[in-house]
């Protein structure tokens, strides 16, 4: 486990450096003090301070974020302006840094707008459990939603003590997964967790579904049972949702930790540079394509059809780039349809107060 976490500050553990005091100078000369947060829930957050942990209220102008945007309020792993003495007493989150990067999902009402699972990551760690059938269709949705975000992907099979010999499933999953590291580890036994370790840095965020092994191996890598783990079904590998929100704590060696609820839909939302990062050697190929607006359907000189032919690309491959890309330009036509439905509001509400003031004035004559 390495760390990119450097300063004096009590902070320094977890995160801050010289570039986030410098943003921070104007917060501080308004008397507010930098905070992490560590968790949300309803209103509420758990805060770590310079002093310690403290109990902070969301305020009620972030609580839903800026313009009703749910995206925009306080998420674990968000560096926050805070309020020594808010309304109610406890301390109040006045405002959030700019966020370096943000894991982002459709969310869960499926509306135009994103829900942030966690922010300011420097490693996403995608757990995917050898206990069940792998789903590289999953594993390529996840890191497109990491590569997206600004964060480092990396891939971790859980569970390899189930496995005799993960060789075979490491090679799917790579193949599926250009450019990003692919390590096995079994945290029940110990094996390979010092090389999972190696791959990560900074802020780190597991993500994946129920059952994957995920808290299993956050204590793994703290060190410590800090995590509730809960039993998996023998027959689909799923698991109940032991972690119920998300939670921010340090990391031996440097460097924390935050551990996600199992994720049983992962919608994306505006995600096409995660879908060419994920999808890298299907990019590749289409520039090779014989037609600059080639879909990979049946066009003359088609580069890709041609490496599905050979063999060189998995049709599965393919036929998830397709769905994702679908998938994709879905969402970002509903973003596009609420942006432009919000400027026709705001276009309307102010014809309406022209109207009055013409009538008001009309009055006064």
């Amino acid at each position: 486990m390495s760390s990119s976490f450097t300063g004096s500050s009590p902070l320094a553990a977890y995160g801050w450096d010289d570039a986030l005091e410098h943003e921070f100078t104007s917060h501080r000369a308004a008397g507010l003090i930098p905070a992490r947060v560590a968790a949300v829930d309803r209103g509420l957050c758990d805060v770590v301070t310079e002093n310690g942990p403290a109990r902070a209220s969301t305020g009620s102008g972030l609580s839903t974020g800026s313009g009703g945007d749910p995206a925009a309020a306080p998420c674990t792993g968000d560096w926050a302006a805070l309020l020594a003495g808010g309304p109610d007493g406890r301390p109040a989150v006045a405002a959030l840094l700019p966020r370096r990067t943000a894991i982002v999902r459709s969310s869960a009402s499926r509306d135009s707008r994103g829900q942030v699972l966690a922010a300011n990551v420097d490693t996403v760690a995608v757990a995917v459990s050898l206990a069940v059938p792998l789903d590289l269709g999953r594993v390529e949705r996840l890191l497109a939603l990491a590569w997206e975000s600004g964060a480092r992907p990396v891939v971790v099979l859980t569970k390899a003590d189930r496995v005799p010999g993960a060789a075979g499933e490491r090679a799917e999953v790579a193949a599926a997964a250009p450019g990003v590291d692919v390590v096995a580890c079994s945290a029940a036994t110990g094996e390979g967790v010092e090389a999972v370790r190696a791959v990560l840095s900074g802020t780190v965020v597991l993500v994946g579904p129920s059952g994957a092994g995920k808290s299993t191996l956050g204590n793994a890598l703290l060190g410590a049972e800090a995590l509730a783990t809960g039993a998996v079904r023998e027959a689909d590998g799923k698991g109940r949702h032991t972690t119920v929100r998300r939670d921010l704590l340090p990391l031996p060696g440097g460097g924390v930790l935050i551990d996600t609820p199992g994720l049983r839909g992962v919608g994306l939302f505006e995600a096409s540079q995660g879908l060419e990062r994920t999808f890298a050697d299907v990019e590749e190929l289409a520039a090779r394509c014989r037609f600059g607006d080639c879909a990979h359907g049946s066009e003359p000189g088609c580069a890709v059809l041609e490496a599905v032919e050979d063999g060189t690309l998995p049709r599965r491959r393919l036929d998830s780039y397709r769905k994702l890309l679908r998938e994709n330009a879905w969402a970002a036509s509903r973003t596009d349809q609420r942006l432009r439905a919000e400027r026709e509001n705001r276009t309307k509400a102010i014809s309406r107060w022209q109207r009055q003031m013409y009538k008001e004035r009309g009055r006064d004559r």
